[in-house]
């Protein structure tokens, strides 16, 4: 048995490009709880040698989020308390841009060995390789017109990249004949022809690795013992299978998830809707009701249970229980799963994380009483699917509702019995103590009114409940009446059946 096999590391690798897309943070989280249920390490390392894709503050971002939700790495980058960028681990730096040395010292071990070689081919002509290729619906890939260059030839290519000012690029030499097998923990066995990989680039023009060599160099030398990642990463196994072959190195193990789909079975992309994290977060998706969900896209418990916690999630989580097919993001289910965790919460507890969202609404929360803002999260929190609907939902609570005097009328009725009814509800409330003003009282009060004139229930309560909210949907109108009276008076209350009137009028 392996050091490899003794200790479990994985690693999350992403490239710093801007938002945390879900599918990565899916291939994230599954790699934290495999380590994890495995008495195990997570690393977290940035992949930034493409520098052509580099987005400022994208690191911060990252490392925001995945704070936010939970997921700790053990070795890698995190930030601080202060919020700064840090960096733990004996295998370090994380950073790929800080290891070019190690990079480039393995690439050219592999050109010494015979292994790898220069390329002198510029873009032009590999663009017309790549065309004839396709015309003759070959599959494009390089030529190895550079691979068995002589020493002379060599030369004189090295030294036409010079006066045309360019560098040439490092090419890995594939095996021309056999077959490498991919271990995937999650597929099994897949076989590729060896005849049939490219000749892959392995150090660009610009000295910096293709994601192919630093990939390996970097897992070896952080001795990751499972590659986790999306399934449109097997293709590219083979190669770095070959690579560790080459260098003598014990490949790691490799697991490769199923790709997120939308609805109609295309891959999750933001032409859809929403694929950043950071936009589920904004809108008030729950981090543990996002993480619960995003668990259940390819992995299957094989239980009943569906609300898991994250400790139930490193608990229960088994690679065995890895989907091969693709995963349908359904945002129905996380709005129910979303639901069932805001549910959960204590009415205080869900008042406090609504603050924000009410804000960003417009409403200066500070003006209000506390327990006039828990009252109205009671109101409202078996609808709500995510918090910031709590704007939207509450307006009227916190302003005068503005809306058509239609709304008033119930039904066959007309607007002079509406505004008949609303006359004989002013008067019945105005007579009433404001200690009355709760729903017990207010329910009794206005049913025994009803009953004892003979009226329709709707005729009544349908044009209060407008005159209070402005909406035809809205908690029944005694809860409404009494939390209002709560936080702004009875007084508010009559002047908005008032203002009804006069709109009938």
């Amino acid at each position: 048995m392996t050091d490899q096999d003794k200790t479990i590391r994985t690693r999350f690798a992403p490239s710093p490009t801007g938002y945390v897309h879900i599918g990565n943070f899916r291939t994230a989280l599954f790699s934290y709880l495999f380590a994890k249920h495995s008495g195990g390490k997570f690393i977290l390392r940035i992949e930034d040698t493409d520098r052509t894709r580099l987005v400022e503050g994208a690191v911060e971002n990252l490392l925001r989020v995945i704070k936010q939700l939970g997921i700790s790495p053990d070795e890698g980058f995190y930030l601080d308390e202060s919020g700064k960028v840090k960096e733990k681990g004996e295998y370090g730096p994380y950073l790929q841009s800080e290891r070019l040395h190690l990079y480039q010292k393995h690439a050219l071990e592999l050109v010494e060995k015979g292994k790898a070689y220069y390329c002198f081919c510029d873009e032009k002509r590999l663009e017309e390789v790549r065309k004839e290729q396709m015309a003759l619906k070959k599959p494009p890939m390089y030529d190895r017109r550079c691979r068995n260059l002589s020493k002379e030839q060599i030369e004189a290519e090295t030294e036409r990249c010079r006066t045309e000012g360019r560098n040439p690029v490092i090419r890995f030499a594939m095996p021309l004949e056999g077959q490498t097998i991919v271990h995937d923990l999650i597929y099994g066995d897949i076989n590729y022809e060896n005849r049939v990989l490219d000749d892959q680039v392995i150090i660009k023009s610009d000295g910096f690795p293709t994601y192919h060599l630093a990939v390996v160099v970097d897992d070896h030398y952080m001795k990751i013992s499972h590659v986790t990642r999306s399934e449109e990463w097997i293709p590219s196994t083979p190669k770095h299978i070959l690579l560790y072959q080459a260098f003598g190195w014990e490949p790691p193990h490799f697991a490769h998830f199923p790709l997120l789909l939308n609805p109609d079975k295309s891959k999750l992309s933001k032409r859809q809707g929403d694929v950043a994290v950071e936009d589920f977060l904004a809108k008030g998706y729950l981090k543990e009701a996002l993480i619960n969900f995003v668990a259940f896209l390819g992995w299957n418990p094989k239980t009943d249970q569906e609300i898991f916690t994250l400790d139930d999630l490193i608990a229960q989580f088994d690679l065995s229980k890895v989907n091969k097919a693709g995963a349908i993001f359904d945002i129905n289910k996380l709005d129910w799963m979303n639901g069932l965790y805001i549910r959960s919460k204590s009415d205080e507890e869900l008042a406090d994380l609504l603050v924000p969202y009410w804000k960003r609404a417009g409403v200066d929360t500070d003006r209000f009483k506390k327990e006039y803002l828990i009252a109205i999260t009671a109101l409202e929190k078996e609808r709500l699917k995510k918090l910031s609907e709590i704007g939207e939902r509450t307006a009227y609570f916190f302003r005068r509702p503005d809306y058509d005097a239609e709304m008033l009328v119930w039904r066959k009725a007309d607007a002079a019995d509406a505004k008949n009814k609303l006359s004989a509800v002013l008067d019945l409330l105005g007579g009433t103590e404001e200690d009355k003003f709760n729903k017990n009282d207010l329910e009794t009060l206005l049913k025994g009114f009803i009953e004892k004139s003979g009226f329709d229930t709707g005729s009544v309560l349908w044009p209060l409940r407008v005159a209070l909210t402005g909406a035809k949907a809205s908690p029944p109108p005694f809860d409404v009446a009494a939390t209002l009276a709560l936080g702004l008076g009875k007084n508010e209350i009559l002047e908005r059946v008032k203002d009804a009137i006069d709109k009938l009028s």
